[in-house]
């Protein structure tokens, strides 16, 4: 089952910056990990624990301590573990990334609408597999890049309940990652 099929049945994706949550995830019903936070040191356990589980994990590629987010880093990645896909805020990286035959995610942080205008832009210049908002509880702009752009999309950042869960999947998102975890068994 791929990625879009998982998050049909189940939307919420944990975002784990730390073992505790990661352990967390690894015994709840998700499906998919954004692995938000790691080392050098610990990126390559990190996701074969996450494999040994059938889950579906990204690795947020910028966020790694100890390595840059180069194409070198990437190709480290791609041979040392077993990540289904990444994460970036770098077109550069998603686009050799999707060379490489990996699912992406670009990530995208819209404050103003500049920041919005310049986000469609680099959405369809990239192309990648699935775009990520943040922060997620805005509705109307998710609805908004939707009709702009049409592309799966996850809503993260700021999801503080299931309202905003709710509303975001309801403005369109296919799927709503977070790091508070009560919000994972929803």
């Amino acid at each position: 089952m791929g990625l879009i099929e998982k998050l049909e049945l189940n939307p919420i994706i944990a975002a784990v910056k730390d073992e505790k949550t990661l352990r967390e995830a690894l015994n709840s019903d998700i499906e998919v990990i954004f692995l938000l936070k790691s080392t050098i040191l610990t990126i390559e356990t990190m996701v074969e624990k996450i494999k040994k589980t059938g889950k579906i994990v990204f690795v947020h590629i910028d966020l790694i301590d100890g390595m840059s987010p180069t194409v070198d880093a990437l190709d480290y990645l791609n041979e040392k573990t077993k990540l289904d896909g990444i994460i970036s805020t770098k077109s550069a990286l998603i686009k050799e990334a999707k060379k490489r035959k990996l699912l992406t995610i670009q990530r995208f942080f819209i404050l103003d609408s500049i920041s919005y205008k310049n986000s469609l832009k680099y959405a369809r210049a990239t192309k990648p597999d699935i775009v990520e908002i943040l922060p997620g509880a805005m509705p109307k702009i998710i609805k908004r890049f939707l009709y702009n752009y049409k592309c799966p999309l996850i809503a993260s950042g700021i999801i503080m309940d299931k309202e905003d869960v709710i509303l975001a999947l309801k403005a369109g998102a296919i799927g709503i990652s977070t790091t508070k975890s009560d919000i994972w068994s929803l």
